[in-house]
């Protein structure tokens, strides 16, 4: 069968073929609405296909932007990644989206991959390694957007929580309503994991500016795949927690499996609140008290930072945008009259 070319859409639609490039293009601004109908009708008739790549070529675009995930499963990535792709949809991009399951070397090649792919820019949620790669990245003025994350030593555009203000107001929040032996339970602490080490720190300190102090007895860190054993571990001991603060949601799914294994009721014996407002949280029993992320606006910011540098609107150096967290009120922390 005979390949339909742009010739043969512009001859059946009686324009010219610089027309039907600009209609492909969506540059509509000297067209009428009755040419863009002949044009729209030849190309469904005939079937024609443009040439994606000879395209890509002459314009110097791929009309693609590369997303890096550190882990499908959060509910963080998933809400962001919505917000991503209905931005680049209204600009006619499309997305990849690669997870590295947080694996610096994975990483590394899926930025190679994406780069290779000529993608025009790049929303990564970082490992917060591979700091030599990005320092060049940005030294190229490659487009590029962090999320949630940053690589110490680079200056890039980020787009994230005020993680401090998020363990400040969990911290406030407990002791409102009468929690005295809170704990802390994060995945094990390392340096190059910013929100991780932020939410910490912003735990610590609110606890000290209130007199209560932080020791081994109120952290407690695990994977969430043996966090449960864990806090079976610890609630054997004469003073346990009163109040757990989950720093992110896969976290609270841990407490929530330890719960449930122990008979431990929330929020009669315990009291739990996290960051990331997991889509259960009013339907589980008790609902959840959660501190939410706007996650749209973080993945819409993020977009738009990313096209600012495509665009070359981006002027002096790269800003670090963090978002207020948003308190969720539910029943897993007793009332304040208990």
């Amino acid at each position: 069968m005979k390949k339909v070319t742009m010739a043969d859409v512009a001859k059946l639609a009686n324009v010219s073929k610089s027309t039907v490039s600009q209609y492909l293009n969506q540059r509509y601004e000297y067209m009428s609405e009755e040419t863009r109908k002949r044009i729209a009708r030849a190309i469904e008739e005939l079937g024609y296909q443009p040439n994606v790549i000879a395209r890509s070529l002459k314009q110097k675009t791929t009309a693609t932007i590369g997303v890096i995930v550190f882990n499908m499963l959060h509910m963080l990535t998933t809400e962001v990644l919505h917000a991503v792709e209905e931005e680049c949809q209204k600009r006619g991009f499309h997305v990849i989206v690669c997870n590295s399951d947080d694996d610096p070397e994975k990483e590394k090649k899926y930025v190679d991959m994406l780069l290779a792919k000529q993608v025009d820019g790049l929303i990564v949620f970082p490992t917060g390694k591979n700091e030599e790669m990005y320092r060049h990245l940005a030294e190229e003025h490659f487009p590029l957007v962090f999320v949630d994350r940053m690589v110490p030593g680079v200056e890039i555009d980020s787009v994230l929580l005020d993680n401090f203000m998020a363990a400040e107001m969990a911290v406030d929040y407990l002791i409102t309503h009468g929690y005295d032996r809170i704990a802390i339970v994060t995945p094990p602490l390392v340096a190059h994991n910013v929100p991780r080490m932020e939410r910490f720190e912003g735990f610590c300190k609110a606890m000290k500016k209130r007199g209560l102090d932080v020791g081994d007895m109120n952290v407690i860190t695990a994977n969430p795949a043996v966090l449960s054993e864990e806090l079976k571990k610890r609630f054997t001991k004469p003073e346990r927690p009163n109040a757990l603060f989950a720093i992110n949601d896969l976290t609270l799914m841990g407490i929530l499996r330890f719960a449930k294994e122990t008979d431990i009721r929330m929020p009669e014996d315990l009291g739990v609140i996290n960051i990331d407002d997991v889509p259960f949280a009013d339907i589980y029993t008790p609902v959840l008290t959660t501190i939410a992320q706007p996650t749209f606006a973080m993945g819409k910011k993020a977009s738009e930072r990313v096209f600012a540098q495509i665009d070359q609107k981006r002027k002096g150096k790269p800003r670090v945008f963090r978002f207020p967290p948003i308190l969720k009120e539910r029943t897993s922390i007793r009332r304040k009259d208990k």
